[in-house]
């Protein structure tokens, strides 16, 4: 198919043989005069003339064609005047393009031995202001006859197979005819040079060239290269308007983000279709991407997926590489209109990223890789430094454990103070990337131990967590991230999960399954009523997971057997375990709010060398000040006043209060003036769930032989009084070296072992093992420690549930700054993710970006409760969020190969 650009069927109008415009009838219309144009003159103020030529056109009619007009130019008639003028005087003209500043342009191809060069031609192609091509060279490439036009046909084809947008000769002379811009690296120096056309940039010279350097065997002249004078063009690149007029945005050959995006049009995500050739059909291509796969990259972590493939939705922490987000626009307003260069620098910056995540990203290491023809490198370059900033406050990249020796942000942080209450996961988080910023950063906590409810045990011979130990879908979990960054190898869980019953029976899988669907369909019936309900509507799970199941038993006419019964009470026993609570205080409209919102999907595994190993990296080098509880904060004045219960004091411009949910409930700490009573009403709307683990370490493995190398089993219980203690056994040894079972205990159970000793929940513990494996003999326990969150005077919980009554929202609420001096993060701040450490690990890296936009300058900010390109919230004025809102383009088709779709994310 042969495609001819708008800009080249203007040119063909503009110099065919039929200049003389006709009506639709086919009557002859008079022609024009061309009128003669003054321009403006040289140094010496020389008046320059055009040619000022006019053109008789005569109409002819053709026998042939009754009732159209053949239309052919007559020999121009010059005067004597003129032609003396021409004789005299050098022709020039000016660029056509409006606003350009090219007086004189000069063209940059010299293709064609009928070059223009810096003279005169009939019409100047404009890509940017200090680039031009003439006329003669156009022809020199488009006209069939000419020497140029297969090199051009040859690049077309590639361009239409492989891109999306039209193949015009403005696009293969950017894309192959401009000169490559190259930076000096001397210190000293970092001049920009234009390299000659024959010369190809590639990411090895651009870290190295230095000016008047071999080239091809070719060095220039002189002692000093770097001391002769930059071009003049340079310095316009880096005003706004110059931006404007360029003609083509930017596309990257050569982009560390193209192994990524191997399934999306090169030109839609910022780079070249040239340089990225495609060995499939179309129709290949329509089969191969009307599935959701995901590009394998080698020695890449297959958890790292930054960008969403095609047909891809729903997954968190994941980027469109074809589209910027609210927050993305707000920032880079200017392009709004075209997204191109910014989307271009965003994809190479987090595929850079995600190449090497255990150095420090900067501008320079990103800089030899923007791999574009023309001046327009020279803004890419300029660009990237904010852009990388951006996504560096946002904690999309140089995030973390990295540690940096030099700050990640301008000067004018460095002076600012906050103070961090509380060093879990989200304090840590959240002094780590502060600290990285550049500011000064103070963390207070309570106990003589950091790392909050992150807690780890290795006295029964491995690392057992006390707290939390399990990561929940590892694909672009921060947590992936950081062992990544350590080289922690994490253990994936297996899916096999054999139910047992007292007695020692292992239930037949059929059964489980079954029961399983039946209880996936209770909680879709649920689903279904909550839909026109509001919050006074409320009622508690519990109840209407049990009037579901009656309303079920009595249309359908199923009964269960007793066996069935005992396993659906195990996974009501599940169910408890993620809510954290008895499912009788649990919201039934809104126990599961976060999974409207993207969530972390992949392998579930275990930390086998535990959190803490994470945490304690990350604290590494922070200022922590251990067993410092602190009573009260005062933000009445400009500065917050933090006291602790021994007297101490601390003043900052912020304060980060991440303590857990029930301290916040039970008013441990004083604050000056009150919180504000919609804060409140949102802290007490959220529930306070508590958990209980056992670990038991044995004399050897007994249950090998029955588990048979899985990771857990079930235990079925024996009626619904008994559910919930010690539903599920993890083996705490994969590799089976030691004999370690780690337990729960869930809902009812917590209150019934409340306030029994170690020794007797033991007991009871033994007593379920012995009947799971009532065929063999099972040995007493060498060692073992049972956990008492409830009774833990700095957490007395586990982890948030929604209440009945309450929703989703208060989340949001109690994540609110006040007077934009005191926030707050925790796993009960982060409606996304909470019930998790990566929950409260990014609420951190989220308020301290929150923390960053408050030091800066410019209109009052409101968090918007949409999610932007990090799976944060957004913060944004009420103006410029509705401005934004209209700025976004509108959909030009399909970027992705194969598919003539849209995709839209689920509403958040």
């Amino acid at each position: 198919m042969n495609i001819v650009s708008t800009e080249e069927q203007n040119h063909i109008l503009m110099h065919s043989d039929a200049e003389c415009p006709v009506s639709v009838s086919g009557a002859r219309v008079r022609p024009k005069k061309r009128a003669a144009v003054a321009e403006s003159a040289t140094a010496e103020n020389q008046l320059i003339r055009s040619s000022g030529r006019q053109i008789n056109v005569r109409v002819k009619r053709c026998s042939n064609s009754p009732g159209q007009a053949c239309l052919y130019q007559t020999k121009r008639k010059v005067t004597d005047t003129e032609e003396d003028e021409d004789q005299s005087e050098k022709k020039y003209r000016k660029c056509e393009k409006a606003g350009c500043s090219a007086t004189y342009p000069v063209c940059f191809a010299s293709a064609s031995e009928r070059c223009a060069k810096n003279g005169y031609t009939s019409r100047w192609y404009h890509l940017s202001c200090g680039e031009h091509f003439c006329n003669e060279c156009f022809d020199h490439y488009y006209r069939s006859h000419k020497d140029g036009y297969e090199k051009y046909a040859n690049w077309k084809r590639v361009w239409t197979g492989n891109g999306k947008s039209e193949p015009s000769l403005k696009a293969f002379m950017a894309d192959q005819q401009l000169p490559y811009w190259v930076q000096c690296t001397k210190q000293d120096c970092g001049k920009w040079r234009q390299l000659t056309k024959e010369i190809q940039l590639t990411a090895s010279l651009a870290t190295t060239y230095r000016c008047g350097m071999k080239l091809n065997n070719v060095k220039s002249e002189g002692p000093d290269q770097c001391s002769q004078p930059e071009d003049l063009r340079v310095a316009e690149v880096i005003d706004s308007w110059w931006h404007s007029m360029l003609i083509l945005p930017p596309l990257l050959k050569d982009s560390p983000a193209s192994a990524f995006l191997t399934a999306y049009y090169p030109d839609c995500v910022g780079m070249s279709p040239s340089s990225s050739p495609c060995n499939l059909s179309p129709n290949e291509l329509k089969a191969e991407h009307c599935r959701v796969t995901q590009p394998q990259i080698p020695g890449l972590c297959p958890y790292f997926q930054p960008f969403y493939q095609p047909n891809e939705c729903g997954k968190a922490l994941c980027v469109r590489p074809d589209m910027m987000e609210l927050d993305e626009l707000y920032e880079f307003p200017e392009y709004s209109r075209d997204p191109t260069m910014y989307l271009a620098l965003r994809n190479l910056i987090l595929g850079s990223w995600h190449r090497d995540c255990k150095e420090v990203l900067t501008p320079q290491k990103c800089a030899p890789h923007i791999i574009v023809r023309g001046l327009v490198r020279v803004r890419c370059v300029q660009e990237v430094d904010r852009v990388l900033y951006f996504m560096t406050r946002k904690g999309l990249i140089n995030t973390g454990v990295l540690s940096v020796k030099e700050p990640l942000l301008p000067s004018h942080y460095h002076n600012k103070k906050v103070v961090i209450i509380g060093a879990g996961a989200s304090g840590l988080a959240a002094a780590r990337q502060l600290k990285n910023f550049g500011m000064q950063v103070v963390v207070l906590e309570a106990r003589d131990r950091i790392r909050g409810r992150v807690w780890d045990d290795i006295s029964l011979g491995v690392t057992v967590g006390l707290g939390a130990q399990i990561v929940n879908g590892c694909i672009n979990n921060p947590i992936g991230l950081m062992c990544e960054q350590m080289g922690i190898k994490m253990h994936k869980l297996g899916d096999r999960c054999d139910l047992i019953q007292e007695g020692g029976k292992t239930t037949d899988p059929a059964i489980d399954k079954r029961m399983d669907f039946h209880f996936n369909a209770i909680l879709d019936v649920v689903s279904e009523w909550r839909k026109d309900k509001s919050q006074h509507q409320d009622t508690p799970l519990g109840e209407k997971i049990q009037e579901v199941y009656k309303t079920f038993l009595q249309e359908s006419g199923i009964q269960f057997s007793e066996l069935e019964e005992k396993v659906l009470q195990f996974h009501l026993s599940n169910l408890e375990y993620a809510c954290g609570s008895n499912l009788d205080q649990v919201s039934a409209r809104s126990w599961d709010h976060n999974e409207f919102f993207a969530q972390f999907s992949g392998d579930h595994t275990m930390l086998i060398q535990g959190y803490s190993t994470v945490l304690n990296k990350l604290a590494e080098g922070l200022d922590i000040h251990l067993n410092t509880p602190v009573k009260a904060i005062d933000y009445s004045g400009e500065l917050v006043k933090v006291t602790s219960s021994n007297g101490s004091q601390w003043t900052a411009q912020k304060v980060l209060v991440t303590v857990p949910l029930a301290l916040l409930q039970k008013n441990k700490l004083q604050f000056v003036p009150p919180l504000p009573e919609r804060k409140l009403k949102a802290i007490n709307s959220l529930g306070a769930g508590v958990i209980e683990k056992i670990a038991l370490q044995f004399p050897y493995r007994f249950w090998d032989s029955k588990i048979q190398g899985a990771d857990c089993f079930g235990h079925v219980p024996p009626g619904p009084d008994k559910r919930g203690l010690f539903s599920v056994f993890y083996d705490m040894d994969p590799q089976g070296k030691r004999s370690v079972l780690l337990s729960v205990m869930t809902g009812d159970a917590v209150a019934t072992i409340k306030d029994l000793g170690d020794k007797q929940v033991t007991s009871l513990c033994m007593k379920v093992l012995r009947e799971l494996f009532k065929e063999q003999e099972v040995p007493e326990p060498v060692k073992y420690f049972v956990t008492h969150w409830s009774k833990d005077v700095w957490s007395q919980m586990s982890y948030s549930f929604v209440k009945t009554g309450g929703s989703g929202e208060a989340y949001d609420i109690i994540a609110e700054e006040v007077q934009g001096k005191v926030f707050f993060a925790g796993e009960a701040t982060n409606r996304h993710f909470p019930q998790t450490v990566t929950g409260a690990y990014l609420s951190g890296v989220r308020e301290a970006n929150s923390q960053l936009a408050c030091f800066l300058p410019g209109d009052h900010e409101v968090r918007n409760p949409r999610r932007g390109v990090d799976g944060f919230y957004d913060t944004v004025s009420l103006e410029a969020f509705e401005l934004l809102c209209n700025a976004i383009p509108q959909s030009q088709g399909h970027t992705s190969k194969g598919l003539d779709y849209r995709r839209y994310a689920m509403f958040q």
